[in-house]
């Protein structure tokens, strides 16, 4: 995908679209060079999956859907040219909104939904810490911030997130 190129000032917009709504990717050149990265909001249910070009899709599986969205990110990161790996950037914070689950229905079995909302937030965890022990090793663990709402726009995710990364080019050489 190509991203259309908007830059205006110390910022740099990377979107898609005639009249998009939102930019996949906004940079800040900073003094010494780095680049501030805002990466949009995605799930790991379609939205995720829309961008990768993979039709299954994805329900309430933090541990599938946490590695699409990280994924999406680096091929947005190689897209724009800024780099080829999210381990060339350092993520200062992740914001993730989890969602409450799908079924079963709380006014039915509201102990079978209590369960299955301790069931996504141990696994969103888990999800979590092992993509960056396993793909990012080398690299600090960000601050994070999760709100529980009801539902995201994508109704097939657990979760959306959006994060703010550096990229340090003094680590680039």
């Amino acid at each position: 995908m190509a991203f259309q190129v908007k830059k205006r000032g110390k910022l740099t917009y990377y979107y898609t679209g005639e009249r998009p709504v939102l930019s996949s990717l906004v940079t800040e050149e900073l003094p010494d060079g780095d680049l501030k990265i805002s990466f949009a909001g995605l799930t790991g249910g379609y939205s995720a999956q829309s961008v990768l070009g993979l039709e299954e899709l994805v329900t309430m599986d933090p541990a599938r859907e946490v590695p699409l969205v990280f994924t999406c990110w680096e091929k947005w990161l190689r897209d724009a040219g800024i780099c080829d790996s999210l381990r060339d950037v350092d993520f200062i914070e992740v914001h993730a909104f989890g969602c409450q689950p799908k079924s079963p229905n709380p006014a039915v079995d509201p102990a079978g939904f209590a369960a299955e909302q301790d069931r996504l937030r141990k696994a969103y965890a888990e999800a979590y810490s092992t993509y960056f022990a396993e793909q990012l090793p080398d690299n600090g663990v960000p601050c994070r911030f999760t709100v529980h709402v009801v539902d995201v726009p994508d109704r097939a995710a657990a979760y959306e997130f959006y994060a703010t990364a550096l990229y340090q080019r003094s680590l680039q050489q």
